[in-house]
């Protein structure tokens, strides 16, 4: 059976003790997540992104069959958390630049070679980072998060996960995006291959986004909690859109 069909065979039991081989079916299915060999969501050739189900739902597992453990790396410095999610293994070959102060990467989640991640900043379980993406400090990146190559979270950003209900879209950051200071992306929004959110910004699902450059207002269309919610219906306001569109704000 392939992984998937063995994570969701368990996934369907409501047993609620779990001795090893469920135990190490899940520390294969993590380790499969922390590679960024599967995903929560993915974009298709279509350009519509996806959910893989049945990722949320072993990641769910994970909690479900999780013990609270003591994970303190000192006497005066407590933590404690589910056996099943402790704080990822990094080590040099992982080409990621963490600079100390308080970071911390969930077990279960991937960070590309030449990701920078400035103290403090979170990353959570199911989410995914691209190569040379900027996670800056105090900024969240929720689980099952999607973000893509070369992306610039600054400081105080808020990328919101969605892990539950499992059909449903989790954020999405495509590439060469950047997220301005303090703004907020929640509810399985996609936010577009480079564009840029000014400071402040909060997107929602409901949120309406004008675009000042080519004059029109994108809503979603349906239940955005299908595949087809990621593909906005674009408003027209009068004169057409501008040739060329954004030009690049790239650092």
């Amino acid at each position: 059976m392939s992984l998937r069909e063995r994570v969701e065979a368990l996934a369907s039991q409501k047993g609620e003790h779990y001795g090893q081989p469920e135990r190490a079916l899940f520390a294969e299915f993590r380790a499969a997540l922390t590679r960024g060999e599967i995903r929560a969501a993915e974009r298709g050739r279509d350009g519509a992104w996806c959910v893989n189900t049945w990722v949320k739902q072993g990641i769910l597992l994970g909690f479900r069959m999780g013990v609270l453990t003591d994970m303190s790396s000192h006497p005066t410095l407590k933590f404690f958390d589910k056996d099943t999610y402790p704080v990822r293994p990094t080590t040099l070959a992982d080409g990621v630049r963490i600079v100390p102060g308080g970071s911390s990467i969930r077990d279960g989640a991937y960070v590309a070679p030449g990701v920078v991640c400035m103290p403090p900043m979170y990353v959570n379980v199911g989410a995914y980072v691209d190569e040379g993406t900027m996670i800056d400090s105090h900024a969240l990146v929720g689980s099952c998060a999607q973000i893509g190559k070369r992306v610039h979270l600054s400081a105080a950003a808020q990328i919101g996960g969605v892990l539950e209900p499992v059909a449903a879209l989790p954020v999405i950051i495509e590439d060469e995006t950047l997220v301005g200071g303090g703004c907020g992306v929640y509810e399985g929004t996609i936010v577009r291959r480079r564009a840029v959110l000014a400071p402040g910004t909060i997107l929602t699902g409901s949120t309406p986004v004008y675009d000042l450059v080519r004059d029109q207002v994108y809503r979603r269309d349906g239940d955005r909690q299908a595949p087809s919610s990621s593909r906005a219906r674009a408003v027209h306001r009068g004169r057409p859109p501008r040739a060329g569109g954004f030009p690049s704000t790239r650092r």
